[in-house]
């Protein structure tokens, strides 16, 4: 199947062929048509299937064919909301990018910048919106946009949003926008809160699936390394070393332990940088920037911030420590095995995080294998010591490694909206297809503080933190 045969317009398929895909990926196989339909969305997928195509795409063609006329003020008719500036970024790349041929503007908002460059933008015009909550209700405190004229609407990783807190947020949008709207609802995984918001949010919509709920990408390689807390980073710079990776991802829960481990890994002469939530925007950007490059051998994140990290074919994901919730497992590994390729995503695991293992085991339905590294083995008389009292973990900013990026306390998540008529409409596809298949390409800022700024990327990918 080719993206002509999907019922996009000439201009849209002609940009996307221009940067070499050709074949959809499921999810942009069975989304597109129903975005296209005009009714609501509920779609699941893994990171790296290709989800952003699947809502840019067609949104493009939307309203591409009923543009306004010459001269007439543009007002705001899709907005999409992203949890993070790195992923809004990606989104905004990708409108521009397959955009290119239609006569639509477009433009990205996040906190972290200067707000008056936004300002101007948005003075001019704009057809298709990509924000931060945080950055989006600071311009509609200032009066500097209206929403009453929106048509789409899009929560793109919507478990993020919720994650982070973002209800509040989310639901004094929603009562700014026309009640009468079409709205797409993207999320990796299923939630019971995610399941909430659906029923409040979205009317009758058509569901789609292309994994199995709350699962891993197959082609990911899982291992647990048992080891003692304090051996922790010796065992990372041996793996690194032993077995020559050139590009890790690291995962810490805490900001503070984050930089302590790049510190550690310095005098180890293994080069690595982190990027969380008290790095400036530039820092982040730059670390990414060269991790992407292979100029970095590791990069150290904080789950929020790693949101914006989009690399083809990204090796080895590390669990330094393992995350709080469950859900946050599938997320981080997410990382690696993408558009077809193979990753290995290894977890190491002292004594304190042996519950946190079970939830995620319970959650992936798999049990991990086990494997102790000669001269790390971890001591059997070691007793627990509760995650709270840990000394990386004095300086916590929030869950996770703190938010990203500040802003105010408890924002996150969706909420709000109408009442869902019915059950969803389901389509599901064969579950495990994280990308595409061999020969096959695919598409895929005092203001509050934001993440923003990846590359520009193709659309079957997403990530960073933002407000």
């Amino acid at each position: 199947m080719s993206f002509s045969q999907l019922g996009l317009s000439e201009a849209i398929v002609r940009a996307v062929t221009e940067c070499g895909y050709s074949t959809p990926t499921p999810i942009q196989q069975q989304a597109i048509p129903a975005v296209l339909a005009g009714g609501d969305l509920l779609a699941g997928a893994q990171t790296g299937t290709g989800k952003t195509a699947g809502f840019t795409l067609p949104i493009l063609h939307r309203l591409s064919a009923a543009t306004r006329a010459e001269g007439a003020k543009r007002p705001i008719r899709a907005l999409v909301l992203t949890p993070t500036r790195e992923l809004a970024a990606q989104i905004g790349d990708s409108v521009k990018t397959y955009g290119k041929y239609v006569k639509l503007n477009s433009a990205v908002i996040f906190g972290g910048v200067n707000i008056n460059p936004q300002v101007t933008m948005l003075k001019q015009g704009v057809d298709i919106l990509v924000a931060t909550p945080g950055r989006l209700l600071d311009h509609l405190q200032q009066g500097t946009m209206k929403l009453d004229q929106v048509e789409i609407l899009v929560l793109d990783e919507a478990d993020r949003m919720l994650d982070m807190g973002f209800i509040h947020d989310i639901k004094r949008v929603l009562a700014l926008l026309p009640k009468k709207r079409q709205n797409l609802l993207f999320s990796a995984t299923f939630s019971d809160e995610i399941k909430a918001l659906t029923d409040r949010l979205l009317d009758n919509p058509a569901m789609i699936e292309v994994a199995r709920r709350n699962a891993t990408a197959d082609i990911v390689a899982q291992k647990i390394h048992p080891v003692d807390r304090n051996k922790k980073h010796a065992l990372l710079a041996h793996l690194i070393k032993e077995k020559n990776w050139f590009q890790v991802l690291v995962f810490t829960r805490t900001k503070h332990g984050a930089n302590k481990l790049v510190e550690q890994l310095g005098k180890e002469d293994i080069s690595a940088m982190a990027i969380h939530g008290n790095k400036s925007q530039a820092a982040r950007t730059r670390a990414l920037a060269e991790f992407k490059s292979a100029k970095l051998q590791v990069l150290v994140a904080t789950d929020i911030a790693a949101r914006g990290i989009d690399i083809d074919q990204l090796p080895q994901v590390v669990n330094y420590d393992l995350p709080n919730v469950p859900e946050d497992y599938v997320h981080r590994i997410g990382r690696t095995g993408r558009a077809g390729a193979s990753g290995e995503a290894v977890s190491l695991v002292c004594v304190d995080e042996h519950d946190m293992l079970k939830g995620i085991e319970k959650l992936i339905k798999q049990t991990l294998p086990r494997e102790v590294v000669a001269g790390f083995e971890p001591d059997p008389n070691a007793r627990p010591q509760p995650i709270q009292l840990r000394s990386e973990d004095h300086q916590r900013g929030g869950r996770n490694g703190g938010r990203a990026g500040g802003g105010r306390a408890g924002a996150g998540g969706g909420g709000g909206g109408r009442q869902a008529a019915g059950k969803p409409r389901t389509s599901s596809s064969q579950p495990g297809q994280p990308g595409q298949s061999q020969g096959q390409r695919k598409p895929g800022g005092a203001p509050r503080q934001d993440q923003s700024g990846a590359r520009p990327a193709p659309p079957h990918r997403s990530g960073g933190r933002g407000r």
